[in-house]
């Protein structure tokens, strides 16, 4: 059981990191339209369209590694003071009942609406260029499938620390900002 969170864990940190690279391509492009902008007087018009799709491909497909390091945001007032079975019973209950039906929407509408955007061949009404918009559209039922693969590993991980009343050993975590 270990053993597969970690592989899906590991899915979830590769395609993670992987699309955290958008982050420095999104700055090169804003700094470049700034420094177009401000010191040429010459604004570009790919740059809205670049940075916005590179952002939302970023946050979706940054979110399956997200839920794999506990870093999602969690209004944990009364969570934080259950004992870690108890815990797990919430997060098994919440994942089975919210979390799994809503991936599987996700993905289901998600790929109809990529779908359709690849057969029109949609195109982004703010550009003069036409960018197309599909391929990031298709980011919406890939993030969900990975989110929905990492929400096996989180069950996973419930189900061992309701059997053994605490959590896997070597589970990642965010480090806590505030408290």
């Amino acid at each position: 059981m270990e053993g597969l969170i970690r592989r899906i864990d590991r899915i979830s940190e590769i395609v993670g990191k992987a699309f955290a690279w958008l982050v420095v391509a999104m700055t090169f492009a804003m700094s470049f339209e700034v420094f177009s902008r401000y010191f040429f007087g010459r604004p570009t018009t790919w740059a809205f369209d670049v940075s916005y799709m590179m952002y939302g491909s970023y946050f979706i497909m940054g979110s399956a590694y997200t839920l794999s390091r506990n870093a999602h945001v969690r209004g944990d007032i009364f969570y934080r003071n259950f004992s870690e079975r108890t815990q797990a019973i919430i997060d098994l209950t919440l994942y089975l009942i919210v979390f799994f039906p809503a991936m599987l929407a996700l993905i289901f509408i998600g790929t109809d609406f990529f779908l359709d955007s690849y057969r029109i061949r949609e195109t982004s009404p703010l550009s003069p260029y036409d960018t197309p918009v599909y391929p990031l559209k298709a980011a919406i039922p890939a993030g969900a499938l990975l989110l929905l693969v990492q929400g096996v590993a989180q069950v996973l991980r419930c189900l061992f620390a309701i059997r053994t009343g605490r959590w896997p050993t070597g589970t990642p975590e965010a480090a806590e900002v505030a408290e």
